[in-house]
């Protein structure tokens, strides 16, 4: 089985920092693209950042120069460095991540529980 496990959300002021955590665990060939998504109450799942297995990355426009992406492929671990939070960035932050299993022809999707970050003052 393959897990996603999130880590790092808190209640932060706006202006404030978050560093999300996210690994992957059990048994596969390989990880291959990863990502963060967001979803507010009552709003849809939104993509976040991605990034590839040769860091190429890709954001959301609204946090472009914010937020920045990274991944450890030794550790099968992806983060999320957000800075200068906003209120309206209040959401569950969802780890994503194609996997690949040993003798499946393709990645498959997998995603973590989740974890809260709150902006508030």
């Amino acid at each position: 089985q393959v897990q996603l496990v999130e880590s790092g959300g808190d209640l932060v002021q706006p202006g404030g920092s978050l560093r999300l955590s996210c690994v992957v665990s059990g048994s596969f060939f390989r990880v291959d693209d990863m990502g963060w998504y967001h979803q507010a109450p009552g709003k849809e799942r939104e993509l976040v950042a991605t990034i590839t297995t040769s860091d190429s990355t890709n954001y959301a426009d609204s946090v472009k120069g914010r937020f920045t992406i990274s991944r450890d492929n030794a550790k099968n671990m992806v983060y999320l460095q957000m800075n200068s939070l906003k209120p309206e960035e209040t959401a569950v932050y969802y780890c994503n991540a194609g996997v690949k299993l040993y003798g499946a022809g393709r990645a498959r999707s997998y995603w973590g529980q989740g974890t809260q970050v709150t902006v508030s003052s």
